[in-house]
């Protein structure tokens, strides 16, 4: 039983079956005891009602006759039996014989009448069953006290009694109806799960095929969904679909950064190889050796920023950069940062001003001091590098409840509207510059990690990177 269906079938089934045996045990015994209840209570109403005519004359000096009338006449009355035992207290306890029945039966021999005998100890009224020669039968008892010597004592009891063969019939029948009704209703639980089951395992099956052509590398296919309403393996189908796209997305990602890293790396190493062989040469005078060895410096220094960009963005990707949280004065950070750029703001002729939030512009907040300066640094070189010489760039940093903001402006050409949405991903320039393309998506990747968003707003003249994380 390896199939969904099959587990699906024989769980139906278990369930109907212990739904089944429930009702069974539920309905059946307690059915008996309500049946066999309203007989016994029928034949106590019977006893009150058709005996005080024989209670009048039991304990009397009345002959057997008329005794013998009056029982077969209540007998005929109640349309059950009926049986007057007188007891006797002695040496032996409480003992009690047939003095008359409707039957004429002066030994009955197949009935104890231990209800009686009951009846007559406690002179309560008494209802039981016992097992005759025909079946089980139902007796209510009724004691008829008289009085001795002043005592109230029960000498005679009245037995009001009826086979309760219609009540065991009545059962028995209801019995085998439940359990073929039961029967039917598990064959039909059975067969509809079954094949309830199958046409699912049919379509996790089909999915399962559309999984495994993913896992070979096919994203062109889609997740199959059924014919009716939308079900919960629907909505499995959409979420593996969703997941589909995704892994699309990165793989081609994937094969991108390959292919940028690749490129990126190729160029400034044959670059690096041109002037290494220039530099072999003896025909070289001072001055094109000092350029070539130049250009081997900058070539050098790409590489290594590359390098450490890639790293960076390895760590985070893998999330093994830890964040450290402390309260610092993020305009005293700012200015820190905008300090470290005073040679790179000259050499491009550029100004840099900082708006630090109101008064004294401290603006402080708990959030990590070296991330958040690394993503300054990373949005303040990409103003530089990416405008042209001239171009005055603006700091502002400010807190507005429990949100810090840092933005950097610059009013250079700005980004072209179709290339805005994928400025933050990995080797993607939007100019001929010599960035790697990789710091705004590592600053992409620290703000995430901070929990916050990084955004950018760009038109001709005026372009705005700004960070919001909690403060």
């Amino acid at each position: 039983m390896s199939s969904v269906a099959d587990r699906l079938a024989a769980l139906f089934g278990l369930v109907v079956l212990g739904g089944l045996l429930v009702v069974y045990l539920g309905v059946v015994p307690t059915l008996d005891r309500s049946l066999r209840d309203q007989e016994l209570a029928a034949l106590e109403a019977s006893a009150r009602r058709f005996g005080p005519p024989v209670a009048r004359l039991a304990g009397t000096s009345a002959d057997d006759a008329r005794v013998d009338a009056a029982v077969r006449e209540a007998a005929d009355r109640a349309g059950v039996r009926v049986t007057l035992l007188r007891f006797s207290r002695g040496t032996e306890g409480l003992q009690g014989f047939v003095q008359s029945d409707s039957t004429s039966e002066r030994e009955i021999r197949d009935l104890q009448f231990e209800v009686a005998t009951t009846a007559a100890r406690t002179a309560q009224p008494q209802r039981a069953t016992e097992a005759g020669d025909e079946g089980r039968v139902g007796e209510a008892a009724l004691p008829l006290p008289t009085r001795v010597d002043g005592r109230t004592v029960v000498g005679t009891v009245l037995v009001f009694s009826a086979p309760l063969n219609d009540v065991e019939a009545q059962v028995d029948l209801i019995e085998r109806r439940v359990l073929v009704a039961g029967g039917i209703a598990l064959l039909l639980a059975v067969v509809a799960g079954w094949l309830i089951a199958r046409r699912l395992a049919g379509r996790l099956a089909r999915m399962e095929a559309a999984a495994r052509r993913v896992a070979g590398g096919d994203f062109t296919g889609s997740f199959p969904r059924g014919n009716g309403e939308e079900d919960e393996v629907d909505r499995l189908a959409e979420a593996l679909d969703d997941m589909q796209r995704q892994l699309a997305e990165l793989d081609d990602a994937r094969a991108r950064f390959i292919a940028t890293a690749s490129h990126e790396l190729r160029t400034p190493l044959f670059s690096l190889r041109g002037f290494v062989e220039l530099l072999e040469s003896d025909e070289l005078d001072e001055e094109e050796r000092e350029t070539a060895l130049t250009q081997l410096r900058l070539g050098v220094d790409r590489l290594t920023r590359l390098a450490t960009d890639l790293l960076d963005l390895s760590k985070l990707e893998a999330g093994a950069l830890q964040l450290r949280a402390e309260r610092v004065d993020v305009g005293a950070l700012a200015r820190t940062v905008a300090d470290e750029f005073q040679p790179a703001l000259a050499a491009h002729e550029s100004h840099l001003e900082l708006r630090l939030g109101a008064g004294d512009g401290r603006v402080h907040a708990v959030c990590d001091p070296d991330r958040v300066a690394q993503v300054m640094r990373i949005l303040i070189d990409n103003a530089l590098t990416h405008t042209p010489a001239g171009t005055d760039v603006v700091v502002a940093a400010s807190r507005r409840h429990d949100r810090l903001r840092v933005a950097v402006t610059d009013f250079g050409p700005g980004i072209r509207r179709t290339e805005a949405g994928r400025v933050f991903e990995p080797f993607v320039t939007t100019d001929e510059t010599q960035g790697s393309g990789l710091g705004l998506a590592i600053a992409r990747e620290l703000v995430d990690r901070m929990d916050g968003e990084l955004g950018v707003e760009s038109r001709p003249g005026r372009t705005t990177f700004a960070l919001e994380v909690p403060a």
